[in-house]
């Protein structure tokens, strides 16, 4: 028999798209962001994606100090791929959002392929009861905000980054993205194997209808062919179905209290290891299996974990 293919489970675990106030279980404090990625490995994950936040406040705190309290022990803890992000908040200067990534120097930093629009203020309208200060104003700001990643902010990121020896989850959140790519591809800013992220459901890029869905996987494929490695993440209730979908089409998948706080209809997730053993229940019915982290950093031509800078 063939072996099962291996899929790369990543967990994005805490993020700068949800406040405090919409979930008792979104990590904010250094401790619960080490516990929450320290058990998502454990229930499967290949990849950790960390954000940091304010401790007191859980406001998205992109100072490389704010990340140092979590870094060494879930490195000390776990063998996963820890995945810095460049994205940071919305709101963050690209100069603000980079210096995690360079200082730490990790396996793995995000991307986000493009400057748009990045739509959270709808989020009002279900939650009414936020209990700091800077929710409100924050998600509203995204209704008249962007969210800027420029051709010169992306090729900054990619070269400080690229010299480090980290590679990228390059986020794509439209069809013009992957059009951006494939001008760094062929430029030689960016080298193969490219770990493509597509997302899907965030206001101001493409939706979640599984033709959508398709025609991202199609575009990447005429793109990019044998050269990059596909993986998906669903925004919301649509976390899971999405998932399922690009499984089942050959991709790799994210889940994580970052890009949604639900685990069924009205249902809060309990915890990001929720979720990671939900996916996994999903892969192991289409007869998939996890890959380790040795196989991620093997299928995505990682430094490996001892050349990180914590």
């Amino acid at each position: 028999m063939a072996a099962a293919r291996k899929v790369i489970v990543t967990c994005a675990v805490t993020g700068a798209i949800h406040t405090p106030s919409m979930s008792p279980h979104l990590p904010v404090t250094p401790a619960e962001i080490a516990q929450a990625a320290i058990e998502a490995a454990q229930a499967g994950a290949a990849i950790v994606h960390l954000h940091a936040r304010d401790p007191v406040t859980g406001k998205p705190d992109q100072s490389p100090e704010a990340f140092a309290p979590f870094l060494g022990v879930i490195k000390q803890a776990s063998d996963c791929v820890v995945n810095i992000t460049t994205g940071g908040a919305p709101n963050m200067t690209v100069e603000e959002r980079l210096r995690p990534a360079a200082r730490y120097k990790p396996e793995v930093a995000s991307l986000n392929m493009g400057t748009m629009n990045f739509g959270l203020y709808p989020m009002l309208d279900r939650f009414k009861d936020l209990k700091h200060e800077w929710e409100r104003p924050y998600l509203e700001g995204s209704r008249a905000g962007f969210f800027k990643n420029t051709f010169a902010d992306i090729e900054n990121i990619l070269r400080t980054c690229a010299d480090n020896g980290t590679r990228f989850e390059i986020e794509c959140y439209d069809i013009g993205h992957l059009y951006t790519l494939a001008h760094f591809l062929d430029r030689k800013v960016v080298a193969p194997p490219l770990f493509v992220q597509s997302v899907f459901g965030i206001l101001g890029g493409i939706g979640t209808h599984p033709e959508d869905v398709a025609h991202m996987k199609r575009t990447a494929d005429r793109l990019f062919g044998d050269q990059y490695r596909w993986s998906v993440l669903g925004a919301g209730k649509n976390q899971m179905a999405i998932a399922a979908q690009a499984a089942s089409m050959g991709g790799n998948v994210r889940v994580g209290l970052e890009d949604s706080l639900w685990i069924g209809p009205g249902q809060l997730a309990k915890s990001n290891a929720e979720q990671v053993r939900k996916v996994r229940g999903i892969l192991e019915g289409l007869g998939l299996e996890l890959a380790t982290p040795a196989e991620a950093r093997a299928m995505l031509a990682l430094k490996g974990g001892d050349k990180v800078a914590f």
